[in-house]
């Protein structure tokens, strides 16, 4: 297994390929600078991120940073195909404000592997990439996941194209099965990890131990439920609306934080990372004030008095 050494914030690129709404290739730039200069060294992206528009932006930036001084990882699973009929139109049905002139084709075999890597590398400009995630496996076929696309990158691994590799999902039982083959190095676990929600600790976390395989936290907002000090019923959860349970409990989580002083943000970006389990937090952010404010709520003091409140009133596992 892998033995690199992940930075404590990393930056997720799914903005940089305009999720939601477009933005400027100077706006992007400054968001990934703002990132740099908060002292974020590892940077996550995927083809699927605005059909390749997050990796070229991503690749632009780094290509000014000296190669040494960062981590990256890519994903793989979702080869992407010139559809030029669809130039005309957004590639809305993804959430990405990008024309959908190319479209994305599922193939987990080892040349379909190679060829997402090889694609990638020509789209960043970079000459490896530190870590291969094979994305969401559970939206295509699981099985053919672990048993041809898993050993596939193995090979990248044992052959030195990349440092590390794994499974970046939001589907607990993807996440279980990929930890359960003993071959990857990391998860990277969407959502399923967050001070509001955490069904990664009955089976998953305990599988991670046993195997040796890391966690990299994202989505630890949930979207942006806890990313602001108080949330309401218009806080965005899963790209969708909080369910009133959801929302309450991450009200008295928020109520019990100002007890002590501490920010409802800054104690979500610090809550996985009590768990010896977990290498990295990721986060995105679409403004570089995003950025400034992640970084000051990664610099605030959580006591652990407040942990131990928090579990004793059953809002988080004890």
């Amino acid at each position: 297994m892998s033995e690199l050494h992940l930075p404590r914030l990393g930056y997720g690129g799914a903005n940089l390929g305009d999720l939601y709404r477009a933005m400027s290739d100077d706006t992007a730039w400054e968001i990934l600078q703002t990132a740099w200069d908060a002292g974020i060294r590892y940077f996550d992206t995927a083809p699927h991120y605005g059909l390749g528009l997050s990796e070229r932006r991503l690749g632009a930036f780094l290509a000014t940073k000296p190669r040494d001084q960062y981590v990256v990882s890519t994903k793989v699973g979702r080869l992407l195909v010139p559809h030029p009929e669809g130039a005309a139109e957004l590639d809305s049905e993804n959430n990405f404000a990008v024309p959908a002139d190319h479209r994305r084709v599922w193939d987990f075999s080892a040349d379909g592997i190679r060829s997402s890597v090889e694609e990638s590398l020509e789209r960043t400009g970079l000459d490896r990439f530190d870590i291969l995630y094979l994305h969401d496996p559970e939206n295509h076929d699981l099985h053919e996941g672990l048993d041809v696309a898993i050993p596939a990158l193995a090979r990248f691994r044992d052959q030195r194209v990349t440092r590390a590799i794994g499974v970046g999902s939001m589907d607990t039982g993807a996440l279980l099965a990929s930890a359960n083959t003993g071959a990857i190095d990391l998860l990277m676990v969407a959502g399923r990890y967050t001070l509001a929600e955490q069904p990664v600790l009955a089976d998953v976390v305990p599988a991670c131990r046993a195997q040796g395989v890391g966690i990299v936290t994202a989505s630890v907002f949930n979207s942006g439920l806890l990313a602001t000090e108080n949330p309401d019923a218009d806080s965005r959860y899963e790209y969708g609306s909080a369910p009133a349970a959801v929302l309450e409990r991450v009200r008295s989580i928020a109520e019990i934080c100002r007890e002590f002083g501490v920010s409802l943000p800054a104690a979500a970006l610090h809550y996985t990372l009590r768990d010896d389990t977990v290498r990295s937090v990721v986060i995105g952010g679409s403004k570089p004030e995003q950025l400034r404010r992640n970084a000051v709520w990664m610099a605030e003091i959580v006591p652990e008095t407040l942990w131990t409140a928090l579990g004793e009133r059953g809002l988080i596992p004890a």
